[in-house]
């Protein structure tokens, strides 16, 4: 082979190995891409219904009727949650809580129009009080079982332009020991 051919050959093989080593760099550039384009839609784009809730309390004042006349009066500070799992605010109405005994309603709280930030728990304290005149079904009990129903609407915005709106459901019931005027089991749902 001459001199000549061999330095074009040589030349030759330089510009595969350039093209080579670009088409190496973009095919990994694009599967770097799709990878995080994945894993924004599965992951950061996901929106979910914050978890709304009221956690354990101190009863501050109980007062029960006699057997004759069964009622009772009762206020307490309501720690209440709303946990966002979301990668974006969750911006919520004002709206309240009814507290339900025997099927009927004995008391709200308001829950003020606020904001829980991305992926935290806002705390809101709020005083509660209770009164039920006829409480047939308390009897000799001494556990007084409540109800607490609400909900909360609102939007989650992500990247602040993408927004959908959740709904939010409590769904708790609390069992207050009368004797003790302690909470001795809450759960919710």
């Amino acid at each position: 082979m001459s001199k000549p051919d061999h330095e074009s050959l040589s030349h030759e093989e330089a510009k595969r190995n350039k093209r080579m080593k670009w088409t190496i760099g973009i095919t990994a550039f694009v599967i770097f891409q799709v990878v995080v384009a994945v894993f924004f839609v599965l992951v950061i784009m996901k929106f979910k219904s914050p978890k709304f809730r009221v956690g354990e309390f101190d009863v501050r004042t109980l007062n029960v009727g006699t057997q004759a006349s069964p009622s009772f009066d009762m206020s307490f500070v309501a720690p209440i949650r709303i946990k966002n799992t979301n990668w974006g605010p969750f911006k919520y109405d004002a709206t309240t809580v009814s507290f339900i005994y025997g099927g009927v309603q004995v008391g709200q709280a308001t829950i003020p129009k606020s904001k829980a930030n991305f992926k935290s728990t806002k705390k809101i304290d709020v005083n509660v009080t209770l009164s039920s005149t006829s409480s047939s079904n308390l009897g000799s009990s001494e556990l007084i079982t409540l109800n607490s129903q609400g909900e909360l609407k609102g939007k989650v915005t992500v990247m602040f332009m993408f927004k959908k709106t959740k709904v939010s459901q409590m769904n708790c019931t609390m069992a207050i020991n009368t004797t003790t005027k302690a909470v001795q089991s809450l759960s919710c749902k």
